[in-house]
């Protein structure tokens, strides 16, 4: 919880026998703040006349939100964290639901009680594998942490509705049950990847250990109030199969808009191919660095966005399969102290990274790719007049482009690209 106080309102006092302390008073709240011998601040509560209301919304931010909230945080972090309330209520609504109709769907089936143990045990191994299968995906991950947070709840909606569905064809039970929890062992592995990304982009002071304890909290919270919602509703309307099938999808369509509301609100401070296309496009249009809050809502969640006027590049590529032979000497000549090589591929720049380049080379090579779309001939090859005269321009302005984009908090010192493919000279 922030705390507003005027220099007036500050008494201190100090003597040879009495350490030093002092009164706070703001919101009509008035504390005494002293240090102990050993160095620690003591805080202690000498008057509250906040009505009760105030000292429960009080109680709770200190609970639920960082400390310093909201001064130790980036900006959208209340909104994130209201969508994020809807977005733990309904899931786990429905993840009661879909565990209601799992338990109807094996009890109906006309086989021994052994061989429904086989089953639910088998339908959990699924998860496991989609658990393994996800975790390949981990750069991707990395490179774009909203999307797959937004993909990881629409695959755990889609398990939970294969097991909703399970009680209409009890006989394909194990079929149905484990599809649904390849799903959503797939989504347990996506969320849990992204989470400490998207926290990291809220995280002001370096205080991200604060931001994972309260924001798991919350979370925590949140289920048991979405449990209690969908225990409710089990009981009521989603007593039948008939009622689970109109209340889900109106739960999941909540929660997977509640998810992209969410990760719009986030803004991610690590350069990739999307944010950095953006990033170079307002640089040559406008002469000005967006910030990561600037670009939270242009991002797109589920295709990445090719942009003209940045170059349209494309990173990642095999070297073999972006230059070939009789072209890397010239390349190599034009940019012999550089960790980057351009080719024209088709609609589009390739760019492959040496394997110890940082976001800076990734910046000064999309720069490079930008200026000499504008300035090439109509044929289809980047000749090296071309490409000297665009190195030049990027020579020019780099050190203030690169200033500017630090200063609004961009991590410059790396390019995350989402496949993780190097090459050597």
């Amino acid at each position: 919880m922030s705390l507003d106080f005027d220099i007036d309102n500050i008494e201190m006092e100090k003597n040879e026998a009495t350490p030093l302390f002092w009164f706070e008073t703001s919101n009509s709240v008035r504390s005494r703040h002293q240090f102990q011998p050993d160095g620690q601040l003591s805080v202690v509560l000498v008057d509250d006349s906040r009505p009760l209301y105030q000292k429960v919304a009080g109680s709770f931010m200190n609970k639920f939100f960082p400390s310093g909230y909201p001064y130790s945080v980036n900006e959208g972090y209340l909104r994130y964290t209201q969508f994020r309330a809807v977005q733990h209520v309904t899931s786990a609504a429905m993840s009661v639901l879909s565990t209601q109709s799992l338990l109807i769907a094996a009890g109906l089936r006309p086989t021994p009680a052994q061989a429904t143990a086989v089953s639910w045990i088998l339908k959990d191994g699924m998860q496991h594998v989609g658990k393994i299968i996800c975790s390949n995906w981990g750069a991707r991950m990395d490179s774009e942490p909203k999307r797959w947070r937004l993909l990881a709840d629409v695959l755990y909606d889609l398990g939970m509705g294969l097991e909703v569905l399970s009680p209409l064809c009890p006989h394909l039970f194990l079929e149905m049950a484990g599809l649904g929890n390849f799903a959503k062992g797939m989504a347990v592995v996506a969320a849990r990847a992204t989470r400490l990304p998207i926290y990291s982009s809220f995280a002001k002071e370096g205080n991200l250990s604060d931001l994972f304890a309260k924001g798991e909290a919350f979370s925590t919270l949140c289920n048991v109030v979405g449990i209690g919602i969908g225990i409710q509703l089990a009981s009521t309307i989603c007593a039948s199969t008939q009622g689970k099938l109109v209340i889900c999808p109106l739960l999941s369509a909540i929660h997977i808009y509640s998810v992209s509301e969410e990760m719009r609100a986030t803004p991610i401070n690590t350069l990739n191919p999307q944010r950095t296309a953006m990033i170079v496009t307002d640089f040559l249009k406008a002469g000005i660095v967006s910030s990561p809050a600037d670009l939270r809502y242009k991002e797109n969640l589920l295709f990445p966005v090719r942009l003209e006027d940045a170059g349209n590049v494309r990173v990642g590529k095999s070297l073999h399969e972006v230059i070939k032979p009789s072209k890397l000497v010239e390349l190599k000549q034009v940019f012999p102290k550089e960790k980057f090589l351009l080719n024209r591929g088709g609609k589009c720049i390739d760019m492959v990274l040496k394997q110890d380049a940082s976001g800076e080379d990734a910046l000064r090579g999309w720069l490079v790719a930008a200026f000499a779309v504008q300035t090439e001939s109509s044929s289809h090859e980047l000749s090296a007049s071309v490409l000297q005269e665009a190195y030049d321009k990027m020579n020019g302005v780099f050190p203030v482009f690169l200033k500017e984009l630090q200063s609004k908090g961009w991590h410059t010192d790396r390019f995350l690209d989402g496949t993780g493919s190097r090459f050597t000279f």
